[in-house]
């Protein structure tokens, strides 16, 4: 007989997630992982995916028949944008304002693009105009929505008003279902997000978005079996038009439950008023995070709501800080990334922790553990 490999029983944790992701899932997309499981080819299912990705074309802000939820998390999100996009030599701007930025510049030139950087201060928006006159005729121009690394929001619209033929890609991982977003109004052609933020939705879903545009200039063969759109969109019933499904891969088929829920739930609310639910928390949090004397990171009219960054005071040790508030608190909030590990804090107030009364816990708990860094 064999031995089993020796384990430690814990008791289930409940932590308050309060930092760049995940965040704590809407209950309804935490009940919905408790139905029965349904196959991946089954009616019943089909008709769920097909409700999630008209619910998808809601919270993007666009007609795009070719939205759906991938069966993998943001990054790969990012992945399928730029392996069914950029053939090698094609040119790609990439406006780099935090960690997400640099990430697309190593994923585009490992599809053979030939980047073009467009560099700017961590803590500060894209410089549309700068981004668009970096190059005269790109392929792509690649930015991030929302930046996660240092709560910055950027002007997708006006970079769209300036791409000329260029493509469109966007990271919304941070953005979708938080802030606003209309990826068709602001000229948006391929777009990924993720589940795990303001979805409030576990993490391992990639929302994905392309338009007809994009479409008819993909790579007809990408590198990529797994993330081959002409492959995914004839599974959900979108390559053709026709409805026709064609096997694929075995979807997580709990996962789009839950995502179904979870985007039910912010229709059932609106999305204008869960934007607005967004804007509140973030303003009380960083009128509440003056209050107490510290320094907050991003520049400021272009913060974001759902995600704030904070200067870690002179002689506090982040790790320190965190670490309490995790034993004490049950209470997770992220620290800086890069040159910013150790000097910047991450707090996130994302989907159903965007709320007066999460607030107030993060504040309260914040301070009881400044007082103890003491």
């Amino acid at each position: 007989m064999t031995t089993p490999p020796a384990t430690t029983r814990r008791p289930i944790a409940e932590r308050h997630l309060f930092g760049p992701g995940p965040c704590n899932p809407y209950p309804e997309a935490t009940l919905a992982l408790a139905a029965p499981l349904l196959g991946h080819l089954d009616p019943d299912f089909l008709a769920i995916m097909d409700e999630t990705c008209d619910l998808l074309r809601h919270v993007w802000g666009t007609d795009n028949r070719r939205t759906l939820p991938l069966s993998a998390t943001g990054s790969a999100g990012m992945e399928a944008a730029f392996v069914n996009t950029v053939s090698p030599g094609d040119v790609v701007v990439v406006a780099v304002n935090g960690l997400f930025g640099e990430r697309m510049v190593d994923v585009a030139g490992r599809h053979g693009a030939e980047v073009v950087r467009v560099d700017h201060e961590w803590g500060t928006p894209v410089d549309a105009e700068r981004v668009a006159a970096a190059h005269p005729s790109p392929k792509i121009i690649a930015a991030v929505h929302a930046e996660t690394s240092t709560g910055v929001r950027s002007d997708i619209a006006a970079l769209g008003a300036l791409k000329g033929d260029a493509l469109l890609l966007v990271d919304a991982v941070t953005s979708i279902g938080g802030i606003e977003l209309r990826a068709d109004d602001w000229g948006i052609d391929i777009g990924y997000a993720g589940t795990q933020k303001c979805l409030g939705v576990a993490p391992g879903l990639a929302p994905f978005t392309i338009s007809d545009r994009a479409f008819e200039r993909r790579v007809e063969k990408p590198t990529s079996w797994y993330l081959d759109l002409g492959l995914l969109g004839g599974y959900v019933g979108e390559a053709s038009g026709a409805g026709k499904r064609t096997y694929h891969h075995t979807a997580p088929t709990a996962m789009v439950v839950s995502l179904h829920a979870g985007l039910q739930r912010i229709a059932d609310e609106g999305l204008e008023k869960v934007w607005d639910r967004h804007a509140e928390a973030g303003r009380l949090l960083q009128d509440g995070l003056e209050k107490m004397g510290l320094e907050l990171f991003a520049a400021e009219g272009s913060r974001l709501p759902e995600l704030t960054t904070v200067r870690v005071p002179d002689g506090v040790d982040s790790a320190a800080v965190r670490a309490y508030l995790l034993e004490r608190h049950d209470l997770e909030i992220g620290a800086g990334v890069g040159e910013f590990a150790s000097t910047v804090w991450r707090i996130g107030l994302m989907g159903h922790n965007a709320r007066p009364d999460r607030v107030a816990l993060v504040l309260a708990a914040l301070e009881d553990a400044l007082a103890h860094a003491a």
